[in-house]
């Protein structure tokens, strides 16, 4: 059995994963949104990009058996499970300390950007970019006149999904640590993750 990995609350993992092998990612506490990345190894300037994923789904959002596919319209992942309701969000940028100042924090605050960041750092890892995340189990419903909501989470406890990897990649994810808008529907907490053979 897979040993689980903690993603502490507010805070970012990455990990290593060879093409073949699966991350499960699950939302221990349900309502927790995770921010995923996903880099190509040894190819950094390729990663998964939303803009393309969605141009070749089609859909605002991923479900069961679509690939991720990068910058270069590689599929490097493919969503082989969810077991949320699979509402999960492309449209929004990952959090940063400035987000949280336009939201009125006058002092640092932490954020997905810096937790992707130091997730890759824990792998002697650095990149000079932020690409946009895939916003797991985030729950953003849009109207037909183009508005968008923040609304919070519909997982539950335990729910996951499984991401196979197509080549080999490294994962980033970080436990969202959004406490002012309602999209963790609680204080933020810890998610885990395990990998799949």
């Amino acid at each position: 059995m897979a040993a689980q990995i903690e993603i502490p609350a507010r805070r970012g993992k990455a990990t290593r994963l060879d093409a073949g092998q699966a991350i499960k990612i699950t939302n221990t506490h349900g309502t927790q949104v995770v921010d995923f990345w996903a880099f190509v190894a040894g190819h950094l300037t390729e990663f998964v990009g939303m803009e393309h994923c969605r141009a070749t789904w089609k859909r605002l959002f991923p479900v069961t058996g679509d690939h991720l596919y990068t910058n270069k319209r590689r599929a490097l992942m493919t969503l082989e499970e969810d077991t949320s309701p699979g509402r999960h969000d492309t449209l929004m940028a990952p959090c940063d300390n400035e987000r949280y100042g336009l939201l009125g924090c006058t002092e640092y605050h932490d954020n997905c950007r810096d937790n992707m960041h130091a997730g890759l750092a824990e792998l002697g890892i650095s990149v000079p970019y932020t690409p946009d995340s895939l916003n797991l189990f985030m729950n953003i419903p849009w109207q037909q006149d183009g508005s968008l909501s923040f609304d919070a989470a519909l997982s539950k406890p335990g729910d996951y999904v499984v991401l196979r990897a197509q080549l080999d990649c490294i994962a980033v994810m970080s436990a969202c640590p959004q406490d002012i808008l309602d999209i963790n529907s609680q204080k933020p907490v810890e998610a885990h993750f395990e990998i799949l053979d």
